[in-house]
């Protein structure tokens, strides 16, 4: 069967004040599709980790799965370029789902059998971390293309990206809790199994939602799309593996702008994940900065995302996109002062975090305006590698600038390098001693994730059951700093902002 094909594209300035219609089924299939995979990549950030320590026995296999996976999505612009053209169907993404779920019953079924060694690990973060790198934009701009079919309202593509962001968020606020949750009750390996036959029945979900192609009016629909968009939109079809992302950033300075700011982002996320925890540590109070920061940041972009698709055809485009880096931006400077209110810190969060869902919104919609076919499935990529690859370095690289400043002659902790220490900041008290240490040693964060995730490693097959669920309290954390260790693997399912 044909797959039905695109028309004229139409642009945000058409809105009026038509009345939101509800989005067609198609696209909230994709919008559950992409609920589905989010939370089931969170949970695998949470059991794979201790499945490979629990295995191996050795922690730095617990990186393995994280390496392995960041490394496909920091390369997809050159290997996936072949690839692009061809996920234009739900057919196309349901394959890309059934691989996803063979790549995370290998662990599974090497623990049965021959056990789970780091080539067995390296397999599954390669399969999983290519198909996530393929799927995120792949589904983006399926949706932006089914939302300009006849007889869809405009803006519809924008409002539909925005409903999957927020389908993300809810996903980022629950997933590792319920995670580590299901890790008590089940085990890592039954948990493995039931996110694999999840991913599948949205696998099967998705071959219900049609495609899209280049037909024989492909040519005038990009001269309607190019006449209506400005002479600076970019549209698919230049060639066989589709446009490289040098021209389309050229003839849209301002999505190029867009962009660079999101890797911008991505790349100092590390100052508020990494900040706030290593902050809490220098306060002695350990977990408590970094957990009021995310739940207030958390709030309000969830908050945020509920409002976004209702308003995203009336927001204008860069200036929502600045304000939203700019109040984050305000954030990362106000967090020392906050510090160590642990309400204070949550508000400072949740101001830095409200505008973030529209900044977002905004950017998705650029994309749609500017451009179409395999330019906007370039676009989506580079949207995609920038922010969370920038994620992925900004961890790696930030962990080695704290280090660098705490040896330094004048270093006062984390709140100094995060701008504490300039006029009107307060000194950091030093740490207080801890029982059963030397003097002189600085507890690190790093001890406390190892002894909790050998612990909860060792909960299924070595702890009775009563010890197993009475350290179930403790379950998230344990998970949260297991899953920490491979930076890459969070930010290949897009974790930061």
């Amino acid at each position: 069967m044909p797959p039905r094909r695109l028309p004229a594209a139409r642009t945000a300035t058409d809105h009026g004040s038509v009345p939101l219609p509800r989005l067609p089924s198609h696209l909230v299939t994709l919008t559950g599709t992409t609920f589905v995979t989010w939370t089931g990549q969170r949970i695998t950030a949470v059991a794979l980790p201790l499945v490979a320590l629990d295995q191996t026995g050795d922690a730095w296999t617990t990186g393995l799965v994280g390496g392995c996976a960041g490394l496909p999505l920091l390369t997809s612009g050159w290997w996936g370029r072949r690839l692009r053209p061809l996920l234009t169907s739900g057919r196309a993404l349901a394959a890309l789902l059934v691989a996803q779920a063979l790549g995370l019953v290998l662990v599974p079924v090497a623990a049965a059998t021959v056990g789970v060694g780091a080539l067995v690990l390296c397999a599954t973060g390669l399969v999983t971390g290519a198909t996530s790198a393929l799927l995120t934009p792949a589904q983006r701009a399926l949706t932006a293309d089914l939302a300009e079919l006849p007889g869809h309202a405009p803006g519809t593509g924008a409002r539909a990206l925005a409903w999957q962001d927020l389908a993300h968020r809810v996903s980022m606020v629950f997933a590792p809790p319920l995670g580590a949750w299901l890790l008590v009750v089940w085990g890592t390996e039954p948990l493995l199994w039931w996110e694999a036959a999840a991913v599948l029945v949205a696998a099967g979900a998705m071959l219900t939602v049609p495609g899209v192609g280049p037909g024989p009016d492909a040519e005038a629909r990009r001269g309607a799309a190019a006449s209506a968009n400005g002479p600076r939109s970019v549209r698919g079809g230049d060639d066989a593996h589709g446009p490289t992302l040098r021209p389309i950033l050229r003839a849209n300075p301002d999505l190029a702008a867009a962009l660079a700011l999101a890797a911008v982002g991505g790349v100092t996320w590390f100052a508020f994940a990494l900040g706030l925890a290593l902050l809490g540590a220098d306060l002695g109070r350990p977990g408590e900065l970094i957990a009021a920061g995310m739940a207030g940041y958390g709030v309000a972009t969830v908050t945020g995302s509920l409002v976004a698709p209702a308003v995203v055809h009336r927001v204008p485009r860069m200036p929502a996109i600045l304000t939203s880096w700019v109040m984050f931006g305000l954030a990362y400077l106000a967090l020392p002062a906050a510090a160590p209110d642990l309400l204070a810190v949550g508000l400072v969060s949740a101001v830095g975090g409200i505008t973030m869902p529209f900044g977002i919104a905004a950017l998705n919609a650029l994309v749609i305006d500017r451009t179409s076919g395999a330019a906007r499935r370039a676009a989506f990529t580079a949207e995609n590698v920038l922010h969370a690859g920038g994620a992925s370095a900004g961890l790696l690289v930030g962990g080695g600038a704290h280090r660098c400043v705490r040896r330094g002659p004048r270093a006062g902790g984390h709140g100094r390098a995060a701008g504490g220490g300039g006029p009107g900041r307060r000194r950091l008290a030093p740490h207080p001693p801890h029982r059963g240490r030397p003097a002189g040693r600085t507890p690190q964060p790093r001890d406390a994730a190892v002894r909790l995730v050998t612990a909860a490693a060792r909960s299924r097959r070595r702890v009775p059951v009563r010890d197993t669920r009475s350290s179930s309290s403790m379950g998230p954390g344990a998970m949260e700093n297991a899953a920490a260790i491979p930076a890459a693997r969070a930010c290949a399912s897009g974790s930061s902002t």
